[in-house]
């Protein structure tokens, strides 16, 4: 019993250690990476869940992979998994902030970094263009074709033509979501209804 506490603190460590690591560009492009860990590699939620927490993340203040990282830490192993997570998930860059920080100068000059930082875009908008994807694709099955392309559509409105912002658009779209079988279902047993009086 004790070697798989042990365990699970380790691929707890482990995985948000490698997202730390590995993300580049701030929360938006870690989040496939936490993905891939929690739901591909170690199987500690569906990706269902994820997509929940995904969305609760988004509409709290604060970075949401420390969040993200706090909740799989805390579903794992409570309070004590939380802090292993965040902390093993911020140290990668706390330590190359601190050793860096001594020749930013340098580096902000160098043509290889300015290159390898050209070079590392595309693969980061390739993994998000593939989490949309998914994404969408399970939005579409949950709301149906016609609906999700309206949902779609409000969202792109109001974040990019109307500005409004991001939390203020995922908090409207949870009050929604919160009824949205509910208010199918009244609909589908109306539709009986009708039907059934007009046959």
């Amino acid at each position: 019993m004790g070697m798989r506490k042990g365990g699970d603190y380790a691929q707890l460590f482990w995985a948000m250690f490698k997202t730390g690591v590995l993300g580049f560009g701030g929360g938006p492009s870690v989040i496939p990476l936490i993905r891939h860990e929690a739901v591909k590699n170690y199987n500690w939620i569906d990706n269902d869940e994820f997509g929940e927490i995904l969305a609760l993340a988004n509409a709290l203040p604060g970075p949401i992979a420390t969040k993200m990282a706090a909740y799989l830490g805390y579903r794992r192993k409570k309070t004590l998994g939380a802090t292993v997570a965040v902390l093993s998930h911020i140290l990668p860059s706390a330590l190359a902030m601190i050793v860096l920080m001594s020749v930013v100068q340098y580096l902000s000059s160098s043509q290889i970094v300015q290159g390898m930082i050209a070079g590392v875009i595309p693969v980061v908008a390739v993994m998000l263009g593939v989490m949309a994807y998914e994404f969408g694709e399970k939005a579409i099955k949950g709301l149906g074709k016609a609906f999700g392309i309206v949902l779609f559509a409000a969202a792109f409105v109001l974040l990019q033509l109307l500005d409004v912002h991001d939390a203020i658009v995922i908090a409207l779209f949870l009050a929604y979501g919160a009824f949205h079988f509910k208010l199918v279902r009244k609909l589908q047993e109306r539709k009986s209804k009708n039907e059934a009086s007009g046959g």
